[in-house]
């Protein structure tokens, strides 16, 4: 069996801007014998950003997609790239032996490891239910401190870094001196390239989520080469039967890619 380990990275949107610098920061800190595919949808008409639910719903039938097709190509893993960690379960559900990570479940895993207390910062006041639904869904809520909102849209997070940057530092002062935050975590994967700043100025753990949930995926399809621990496949993590999918067709076209860059 060949030693490379292969992430699929799939950016949940039909917009491929974000596929290239994505791509470079994870291929900054992979492991030589890691491959990276990045990819963003071909499916019409999407939106730029996943900040409402509305958007988020039209992608989930993708990811679906996608996860099948990374078993029959072999993936050891598969990130979907969004911190809302859209259509997860039911990525998982088809997913064959390819594992499915997700930024948000990668990001509080990771943060309780290195903290009693973390908060999340996020960029709109928005989205601050739906991800404590998602921590509280993966057992974390006694983890969060507390949500800081930042005031900043998903698309202008990386228009101007520094202000970006400079509101992150802001919140994130506010979680540790008022909420007792022993951690942070970016709750965007568009918050990339800032964590190192952060970290360094406020003295606690600041988890980039892009990396977060990347590294999890290139060790979770390591040990999956070196122990056959694939996902489970018995009871609640059984998938629908090959019969019925081929009776209904379902995965009959092409998997919905629009950009893919290699790393």
């Amino acid at each position: 069996m060949s030693q490379t380990t292969r992430v699929l990275w799939v950016n949940p949107v039909g917009y491929p801007d974000y596929d290239a610098p994505m791509g470079g920061l994870m291929a900054g800190v992979k492991a030589a014998d890691t491959e990276i595919d990045v990819v963003s949808l071909s499916t019409a008409p999407l939106p730029n950003h996943l900040e409402y639910r509305t958007y988020e719903a039209l992608i989930v039938a993708d990811m679906v997609r996608l996860a099948r097709m990374a078993d029959a190509e072999a993936y050891d893993a598969m990130v979907i790239g969004c911190f809302y960690d859209p259509g997860l379960e039911d990525a998982r559900e088809i997913s064959g032996r390819t594992v499915v990570v997700a930024p948000c479940q990668a990001s509080v895993q990771i943060a309780a490891n290195l903290a009693n207390r973390f908060s999340i910062i996020i960029g709109q006041e928005k989205w601050a239910v739906q991800m404590r639904e998602r921590v509280e869904a993966y057992g974390y809520a006694h983890n969060l401190a507390s949500m800081r909102a930042i005031g900043i849209g998903v698309p202008d997070l990386q228009k101007d870094c520094e202000l970006t940057t400079a509101r992150i530092l802001e919140a994130g002062r506010i979680a540790i001196e008022e909420d007792k935050a022993e951690a942070l975590i970016l709750g965007c994967t568009c918050s990339f390239g800032m964590n190192e700043i952060v970290q360094r100025e406020l003295g606690v753990p600041v988890i980039d989520p892009i990396l977060a949930a990347f590294t999890m995926a290139e060790y979770l399809g390591s040990l999956r080469r070196r122990f056959d621990w694939s996902p489970s496949r018995r009871w609640s993590c059984a998938p629908p039967p090959e019969a019925e999918l081929q009776a209904f067709g379902i995965f009959s076209a092409p998997p919905p890619i629009g950009n893919r860059v290699r790393y």
